[in-house]
């Protein structure tokens, strides 16, 4: 059997996600960790959306080595130039091109006769075959097709020249015994589909995202496309992380394992997390915070005994460690690269000289640092710094039940210059942020989602803020993160580093 693919599509389908959005820093940083965990193709965005998505797709293209980069395309003559030009610097390009095949889409969205889809798709497959030798082709909405149809739709673009052949269940909708038969249907009733990779591209919205891909694949699929943390539009994709674990646990039935370095799976989940600023659900499988817990005495027993009774693969199969040394104020440069490594971190000079720097002051504010605390320095560790256009110097903050709070908040300029000003509020929260808003006058915008998680365990736990903001003239939601074992600074660091993005 051919070893499955996976294509992950986080850049592109996860990031159109209401609240996901990355600025290119971001996409850069999530690529080369999907580089790093080696997935098989990086799906960096559609080019033609807008001239930021073609940067994105170019500047990733460029960066990344080790697997193809793909941009997205309708069929049609700029859409391809578009998806061409982004991807023409990568090692292995990919052009991915698709047209809706389901009676519905056809009838109500293209306004176009099967004979129109099919002369359509003929000439530009061939079209984009002139520009690279990998084609992906996608029927979309392919799970509510004709299967009649939907086989002389690809059939015409094998002919054209498609190299893989994506059968997306776009809305959802199907089940795992239809997506098994229809793979099995199209790879018997399509002349040289054993020259092509047949894919697979399923949404969640009956939460059977997963259980299909898994599917497809024993009815012949050899590609998968998800994303980390299952995120994409409307309930999301099919989650890679799970996707991985589930054929990684059942080698029996799926022996066609991918490449992928499982490893790496719980710091690429925390990453993009991070990122967008959202956390995992406790019971969210492989990377949430209950996965690997046992509270039922009978499992507690059982794990102590033998821990295979309970647990179907280890914590540390997917990056999750539980090393004992602990880490303080004592502890030099080189144990905490080596930590950091044995994390599955790998640091330039300049990112470790940094995160040393701070994890030095986590040390004067706690006693032990903990792995958790580690992996937050971290995931905050440049990207923070590098799009800062000011930093907070300090802060004064007075709170009580009977009077309004007040805060005094001091920012310090990329030039060097100190601001400062006061305002009141609701609370600490509330009246440091008016402050820092009348500091940098940002444009008007309404605060989202605001939450504080603790990071570890215990009272000095560091704090990481999450905040979400809306420009009243857009639906798009910026993210900010700030850290600290203070919550009203995580709070204010997080507020600046939203503010930022949007002046």
């Amino acid at each position: 059997m051919k070893q499955v693919k996976i294509f992950d599509t986080t850049l592109r389908d996860g990031e159109q996600s209401p609240g996901c959005s990355m600025n290119l820093q971001e996409k850069l940083e999530v690529a080369r960790a999907l580089e790093k965990l080696k997935v098989d193709v990086i799906e960096a965005g559609f080019a033609i959306s807008s001239p930021g998505d073609f940067e994105s797709v170019k500047s990733i293209a460029e960066a990344v080595h080790d697997c193809t980069v793909a941009s997205l395309a309708r069929l049609n003559i700029k859409d391809i130039d578009a998806a061409y030009n982004a991807v023409r610097g990568a090692a292995d390009p990919r052009i991915h091109v698709f047209i809706a095949t389901s009676p519905l889409h056809m009838q109500y969205k293209l306004k176009m006769t099967e004979e129109q889809v099919l002369e359509k798709t003929e000439k530009l497959v061939a079209y984009a075959k002139h520009y690279c030798s990998n084609i992906q082709f996608s029927a979309e909405d392919a799970t509510r097709s004709e299967p009649a149809f939907l086989a002389k739709v690809v059939d015409t673009a094998i002919r054209a020249g498609a190299t893989t052949i994506n059968i997306p269940d776009t809305v959802g909708y199907t089940t795992p015994t239809e997506m098994h038969d229809l793979i099995a249907y199209l790879v018997a009733n399509v002349e040289n589909a054993d020259k092509v990779d047949f894919a697979v591209h399923c949404h969640n919205d009956l939460g059977l995202g997963v259980a299909n891909s898994l599917a497809g694949v024993l009815g012949g699929a050899t590609q998968i496309e998800c994303t980390i943390n299952g995120l994409g539009e409307r309930a999301g994709n099919a989650s890679l992380e799970e996707v991985v674990m589930a054929m990684r646990t059942r080698p029996d039935i799926y022996p066609n394992m991918p490449r992928i370095d499982t490893k790496r799976l719980y710091n690429t989940s925390k990453l993009v997390y991070n990122i967008i600023g959202q956390t995992p659900a406790l019971n969210k499988p492989i990377v949430g915070a209950n996965a690997f817990a046992h509270e039922s005495g009978i499992h507690q027993h059982g794990v102590l005994a033998n821990r295979s009774t309970y647990e179907i693969m280890t914590p540390e199969s997917v990056g999750i460690t539980t090393n004992k040394i602990v880490l303080g104020k004592h502890s030099g440069k080189h144990a905490f690269d080596a930590r950091l490594r044995e994390l599955g971190y790998e640091l330039t000079e300049e990112e470790l000289a940094d995160c040393f720097e701070k994890f030095k002051v986590l040390c004067d504010k706690k006693k032990t640092v903990s792995d958790a605390d580690i992996r937050a320095l971290v995931t905050h560790k440049k990207r923070i710094v590098e799009n800062t256009k000011c930093t907070l110097d300090r802060f004064y903050v007075h709170a009580s039940n009977v009077l309004s709070a007040t805060s005094t908040v001091r920012l310090k300029l990329a030039n060097g210059t100190i601001i400062e000003d006061a305002a009141v509020g609701n609370g600490p929260v509330d009246a440091s942020y008016n402050a820092v808003r009348k500091l940098l006058n940002p444009p008007a915008h309404t605060l989202e989602k605001y939450s504080i998680n603790a990071v570890s365990e215990g009272k000095d736990s560091l704090g990481e803020a999450l905040v979400k903001i809306k420009l009243e003239d857009s639906d798009d939601l910026i993210s900010g993160r700030g850290l600290s074992t203070d919550i009203v600074e995580a709070s204010i660091l997080a507020y600046l580093n939203a503010v930022e993005k949007i002046i």
